[in-house]
């Protein structure tokens, strides 16, 4: 606005005065003496003063019948705190004014809702906003204008829409400035974000005072500022940060509406610093009224315009019209106060006005729909439900959503959604954004400024597991190498990462881990890289990475090899079920081949004792040669002959089809028990059968064992909570500590298990897989993570970068490097954990050949019952048992004679063969 403009409004302005100030003698009205306490002669000011006029002639015009009239006294408070609060003196003790309006500022505000309270005077404001007047709990001070305080949730909003974790707040040096903090800060909590620090400016910096703060902001990494300042102060501010550089992309500024409400009041020059921010701005409904009023302004004043306060004062101004009018014209006097109060300097004279108890309900019950949209108070100030969105482009604000109290972010105030999708982004709720530095691309609300400091990184160097963590100092440099699986995992999610992050690694010594975390939240580390497990304690304070080992604490424990390997080993390979019910099917199957044979095979007899070796001997001699004969089991030799038999490779032949049959299953019995007996005892003889003296933390618990833990609260504790007593846990430190506690007898001092997380799991198996095994994990913990401070925003970009390791080769070459086993037949006991480590060598049953030994049964019986059959038709005439008896023990002579003469031409024909020279003689 250039300055002949604001001359023409402060010409305009002293007619006005002249005019409100005229007595109206020609009216019938009473009149009621209203008090103006502003900041005359100042734009702002000369401008609500336009409002309040246009607001009285508008009413009593619209309202000629009225019986009241305010008549208005203006007094220039010269924006000073003071002076305002001796206006207000003034007005009430020597005009006895019945209402004041104003103050303009919250500061002026204070001390004069205090005066108005105890002469019972209702102060009307139309612009002291801040939330700290609330405080006074004053029910004369009414608010015709929003508290600051109702805009912080259209604030949170956008905050928590674009996920940015940390906030910092620039405000000014006053009671303005400050009402609003609790607030802010009590909703940003709401959604976990975090305010690093503060930016506070005095009222009256100098340009100097603003560039050495916006030079200390650039030095930090948060990028995301919230600004509540007075317009004034506020083009001053960013003209600056635009001049700094910080204005440019990656910044995000949020206005209050303390500022939006007059961007339509500031030049070009101060706008063109403030492209790309944000902005929550008051509401304003279009109606009639409001186009009619805009059209009066603009024919009045064609250079000026008007803001939202204003609209205010004009409200504010006909509500207490309405309300004067509803409270008669009685007892319009003052009562003075006792004598000591008139005795005090500046208070003689301030009386209590009989009016004011009366005006105070009628003030509290007007309604109506004013140029600012429904007007009415609630707890004595005006409640908001709709805030407008806004974002600087170039002259002014343009709209990009609104805010309402019971749906949040809309694009349209008009266009409420029934319903809200599964998910959803910022460009569902907002339109399009220009952010600062002319971009669309949201920014992600922080970096690593390159003249700011580098990353402080706390390393754990008392790792007795030096492939996870180990420092080593350089003889030359003397300064400290950095390397294991956990250094060379955080520089890989470095690089990773979208951008440059500076860092150092700081040595740290002889320290326990929950100091060192600790220490982070202190501020004396800015992370730790190491070892360092995610825990639910230590997260009430820092915040962890995703984790990038596996989680959970292992159970690791001794094995032995449960073979006694005595003289009587060849015994262990089958139970004594099975060896019994082998000896008797020995001599069954021995009988069996008697019964069947003896009456027509001369080999099978003679006399009794004779008959009984060759039954046993044919018998037993099956198991010693039918290993030897596993491919050609028996030889059944079909010649051109009459030498048809079967030879079982023991002298013996067997001529019946029935005993033939009986041999040939006793065979393939006994030669697949032999091989299984075989194969089983080699087992025993050739491989030790390793298994874990313990299998689960139960027995531990029940046997009241010894057990070892390292030196973690965490594992500590869970173990406590299982019951185990404190006299038997023992802590161990390095993994040779940890294989003397196993190797030694926990009589003895040792212990019969160790607790150890799943990384040192893999480390100590890799070196002791013959002698430990993991049985468990009963316990369940998240790994290990990077600590940094609660709120920081490396932990998001970090954990993000962990995924990409994680999907990439980049981790099997790390975990290849630092978790080498020195006996490579170890198996990895994360992934190749031992099935069934409670299982221990299994002997052959009877339950393995039952199906063997059924049908052998069989072939026996029915074999039995068929030579019984055949036996009793030849010999039908026998009767008695003894007869039969006697019979059955005789051989069959013709089959007898036969089979002796086959065996005498077979032996010639066999001779003739094997002696081809002696054919002639």
């Amino acid at each position: 606005m250039t300055r002949e403009n604001d001359l023409v409004l402060n010409l305009l302005f002293l007619v006005l005065v002249l005019l409100m100030q005229v007595g109206e003698g020609q009216n019938t009205a009473t009149d009621v003496k209203v008090g103006i306490v502003d900041d005359v002669g100042m734009t702002y000011s000369n401008r609500t003063l336009f409002c309040i006029n246009m607001s009285l002639s508008d009413f009593y015009s619209s309202h000629p019948e009225t019986r009241t009239r305010l008549v208005t006294t203006i007094v220039d408070s010269k924006n000073d705190v003071v002076i305002a609060a001796a206006a207000a003196l003034d007005l009430i003790t020597n005009q006895e004014v019945k209402a004041i309006i104003g103050p303009s500022t919250s500061m002026q505000a204070q001390f004069m809702i205090e005066i108005g309270q105890k002469s019972q005077v209702p102060i009307v404001s139309y612009s002291a906003t801040s939330p700290f007047l609330a405080s006074i709990r004053s029910q004369y001070f009414f608010r015709a204008t929003y508290d600051d305080s109702s805009q912080v949730h259209a604030i949170k909003s956008i905050i928590k829409l674009f996920g940015w974790r940390e906030v910092v707040p620039v405000y000014v040096d006053n009671s303005f400035g400050e009402g609003i903090m609790p607030h802010l800060t009590d909703a940003l909590q709401e959604i976990n974000v975090r305010i690093p620090y503060r930016v506070v400016i005095s009222p009256n910096a100098t340009g100097d005072e603003i560039s050495l703060e916006l030079l200390r902001m650039m030095t930090r990494p948060t990028r995301v500022f919230v600004v509540h300042t007075e317009d004034l102060l506020a083009s001053r501010f960013f003209a600056k940060a635009k001049e700094i550089g910080l204005m440019k992309q990656g910044y995000v500024w949020i206005l209050t509406n303390a500022i939006t409400d007059t961007l339509s009041l500031m030049n070009e020059r101060e706008t063109d610093a403030m492209q790309g921010v944000l902005g929550v701005k008051t509401y304003v409904p279009r109606s009639e009224e409001l186009e009619a009023f805009k059209s009066r302004w603009k024919n009045s004043f064609p250079l000026s315009d008007f803001s939202v306060y204003g609209l205010w004062a004009y409200d504010a101004t006909t509500a207490l019209a309405m309300a004067i009018e509803e409270a008669g014209t009685s007892d319009l006097t003052f009562v003075k106060t006792d004598d000591a109060m008139r005795n005090m300097s500046g208070l003689q004279g301030l009386g209590v006005s009989q009016f004011g108890p009366k005006l105070l309900r009628t003030l509290s019950g007007v309604r109506f729909k004013g140029l600012a949209g429904d007007f009415q108070f609630t707890n004595r100030e005006l409640q908001p439900s709709v805030f407008e969105i806004i974002n600087v482009n170039g002259h002014g604000g343009r709209t990009i959503g609104y805010w309402m109290k019971e749906h949040g972010l809309l694009k349209n105030v008009d266009q409420i959604q029934a319903t809200t999708t599964t998910f959803t982004t910022w460009k569902d709720e907002l339109r399009p954004i220009i952010w600062p530095g002319d971009t669309t691309f949201v920014p992600k609300g922080w970096e690593i400024p390159t003249n700011g400091k580098r990353l402080k990184i706390g390393v754990p160097t008392n790792n007795h597991f030096p492939q996870l963590v180990k420092g080593t100092k350089d003889p030359i440099t003397n300064s400290t190498i950095f390397s294991g699986f956990c250094v060379d995992y955080f520089e890989a999610v470095i690089q990773a990462m979208p951008y440059d992050v500076s860092y150092d690694f700081i040595p740290v010594e002889d320290i326990a881990y929950e100091t060192l975390v600790y220490q982070v939240y202190l501020g004396k580390y800015d992370a730790v890289v190491g070892d360092t497990t995610i825990s639910a304690n230590r997260s009430k304070y820092v915040e962890f990475s995703l984790p990038y080992t596996p989680s959970g604490v292992g159970l690791v424990v001794p094995v032995k090899d449960n073979v006694k390997r005595s003289s009587t080993i060849f015994l262990m390979p089958l139970t004594w079920g099975l060896c019994l019910l082998s000896l008797l099917s020995f001599f069954i199957i021995a009988i069996v081949v008697w019964v069947l044979e003896h009456r027509v095979n001369p080999d099978f007899d003679g006399p009794g004792k004779y008959q009984i070796s060759t039954i046993l001997w044919f018998s037993f001699s099956i198991m010693v040669f039918a290993p030897s004969m596993s491919t050609l089991s028996f030889s059944i030799m079909v010649q051109t002959s009459s030498c048809l038999h079967l030879n079982v490779s023991t002298g013996e032949r067997v001529l019946s089809f029935w005993a033939r049959l009986v041999v040939i299953v006793w065979y393939f019995l006994v030669l697949l028990l032999t091989q299984s007996y075989t194969a089983s005892l080699a087992s025993l003889l050739t491989s030790q059968q390793l298994h874990p003296t313990v299998t689960n933390i139960n027995s531990l618990l029940a046997k009241g064992e010894r057990v070892g833990n390292q030196r973690s609260p965490f594992v500590l504790g869970r173990l406590r909570e299982s019951g185990f007593s404190d006299a038997n846990l023992v802590t161990y430190g390095s993994p040779e500590h940890c294989d003397e506690l196993l190797d030694t007898e926990p009589a003895k001092g040792g212990v019969s298990a160790v607790f150890m997380e799943l990384p040192y799991v893999r480390l100590f198996l890799g070196q002791h897989c013959n002698k430990y095994k993991m049985v468990q994990t009963p316990f369940k913990v998240d790994g290990f993570g990077f600590v940094f401070p609660i709120g920081s925003p490396l932990v998001a970009d970090v954990s993000r970068a962990i995924l990409k390791v994680e999907e990439s080769n980049k981790v099997n070459q790390l975990e290849s490097a630092w978790f080498k086993k020195i006996d490579e037949s170890c198996p990895d006991p994360l992934t190749s954990p031992d099935p069934n480590p409670s299982e221990s060598f299994r002997k052959l049953g009877i339950d393995s050949f039952w199906v063997l030994f059924l049908t052998a049964a069989i072939v026996c019986v029915t074999a039995l019952g068929r030579c019984m059959f055949d036996f009793l038709k030849e010999n039908p005439d026998q009767r008695s048992l003894q007869g039969l008896w006697e019979k059955f023990l005789q051989p069959d002579q013709k089959s007898y004679i036969n089979q002796v003469t086959k065996k005498c031409q077979c032996s010639m024909n066999n001779h003739a063969e094997a002696n081809p020279a002696n054919n002639g003689s």
